[in-house]
């Protein structure tokens, strides 16, 4: 009973008019930019090398900062959730997580201005940004309620789609190749992840900024390699995902059949879910960059939607699709397996390491949104019985069923976009405004 109420508000939580919201957001952001979010994407890239380490206040480099996003998007949703998008959605589901990327860097764009924009710093003397901060400094008071409800559903959604499912995804993938008990997982994650977040931001930012760029190369360069010893059937498989964007794809095989709405739908659903762009979580770890320009902080936060959805999910859709597996009725990170096994000796233990090295920095990443979202509610005396808690609910999503909690989480991650993408309607003015000077003075 409980489950089915849980499965009614999420149906419509993630309905047509989140959708609308989320599409339409980004839509309306990138038009009123002019579309430098996508013309900016190299000097984007540039800025970030050149400007990596960072110039101005702030607790971490805005390379770090751009790491530790992306320590927290590059998870179980570019493994699992691509691979369940196409299950449900057909092929064309990828094409939909495209454009939600590309309107979504506009978003996340946004975001980041923001939220540098209007920080502050702590009882600690830390930085602490994002919804919350931009809505109570750049919104008038009659909104500021928003910026309570956001940082309620943050603190509280990171508990499952960040935490428990995360260890629950990986105990299962160790125990069918492995064999590995989940509650032994689950103690070592507790200690790995212990070991990092109670050092604070600075340390996540420097595990992640070592490790997400070495698991997403790799990851990616895998991919690639796969993609070129069948390059023969990429425009085949480019087709496919276009024509099936458009047109109701057959039953086939274990494949149930999907119309052009479950290929939106599942794509846009599983593209936001693996970039956040709109959900307000990317922009707490970017408010704490080390700059005073808030233009070039929202520059760099950008590349995490190219980088998350653009090139890994692509990574992961193309490999599903060439290998010609998403009919067999699999899904999730067990399509994704079957996907590369077929393709190289050994494939499956690729998306295995992987999907535990994902899912260990999304928990590294959302521990910190977490605690700023704590932080905005009671203040900095919240910050050690937040991370101790954590670290605890680690093991303990190994050890349970997690369908309910899924849904929950899901639910409430759509609950944070909600306020979020409300404020950035009612900011979107201000940066226009900031934008225009930036691009005006460097001319």
């Amino acid at each position: 009973m409980i489950a089915d109420a849980i499965s009614l508000v999420n149906a419509h939580a993630w309905g047509p008019g989140m959708l609308v919201l989320l599409l339409g957001t980004g839509l309306y952001l990138s038009i009123g930019l002019r579309f430098m979010t996508l013309r900016y994407i190299p000097a984007s890239f540039r800025l970030l090398v050149r400007g990596g380490r960072g110039r101005g206040k702030g607790d971490i480099s805005p390379f770090s900062a751009l790491m530790t996003s992306l320590s927290a998007t590059i998870g179980t949703g570019n493994i699992a959730g691509v691979a369940t998008a196409i299950a449900l959605g057909g092929p064309g589901a990828l094409f939909w997580m495209w454009v939600t990327a590309l309107v979504g860097m506009a978003t996340k764009y946004a975001e980041a201005v923001c939220a540098v924009r209007f920080r502050e710093r702590d009882a600690r003397g830390n930085y602490s940004g994002g919804p919350m901060y931009y809505i109570k400094n750049g919104l008038k008071a009659h909104w500021h309620w928003l910026a309570f409800a956001f940082a309620i559903f943050g603190s509280l959604a990171g508990f499952g789609i960040a935490n428990t499912v995360q260890s629950n995804s990986v105990s299962q993938v160790l125990l069918d190749e492995f064999a590995i008990p989940p509650i032994v997982t689950g103690l070592v994650l507790m200690t790995l992840v212990a070991a990092v977040i109670l050092g604070g931001i600075q340390r996540i930012a420097r595990v992640a900024s070592y490790l997400v760029p070495f698991m997403a190369v790799a990851y990616v360069l895998l991919s690639l390699g796969i993609i070129l010893l069948h390059a023969s059937a990429v425009p085949a498989a480019l087709a496919t995902i276009v024509e099936s964007a458009f047109s109701p794809v057959a039953a086939t095989g274990g494949f149930a059949g999907a119309t052009v709405w479950a290929a939106l739908r599942f794509g846009v659903a599983r593209g936001i879910f693996s970039n956040e762009a709109g959900l307000g979580s990317a922009p707490i770890a970017h408010a704490a960059a080390k700059t005073d320009q808030p233009v070039e902080q929202g520059m760099i936060a950008m590349l995490g939607t190219f980088i998350d959805t653009l090139v890994v999910c692509t990574m992961t859709g193309l490999v599903i699709v060439i290998m010609d597996v998403w009919t067999t009725g699999v899904s999730g990170a067990s399509l994704t397996a079957m996907a590369f096994e077929m393709a190289i000796p050994g494939g499956q233990y690729i998306v295995t390491v992987g999907l535990c090295l994902f899912a260990f920095t999304t928990m590294l990443g959302w521990s910190f949104y977490g605690e700023r979202c704590i932080t905005f509610l009671f203040g900095t005396r919240a910050i050690l019985p937040f991370r101790i808690v954590w670290v605890a609910a680690v093991p303990v999503g190994t050890l349970v069923q997690l369908d309910t909690v899924w849904l929950i989480a899901d639910t409430l991650n759509a609950f944070m976009a909600i306020p979020n993408l409300v404020a950035l309607v009612l900011l979107a003015p201000l940066v226009f405004k900031l934008t225009r000077e930036y691009l005006e003075d460097k001319r």
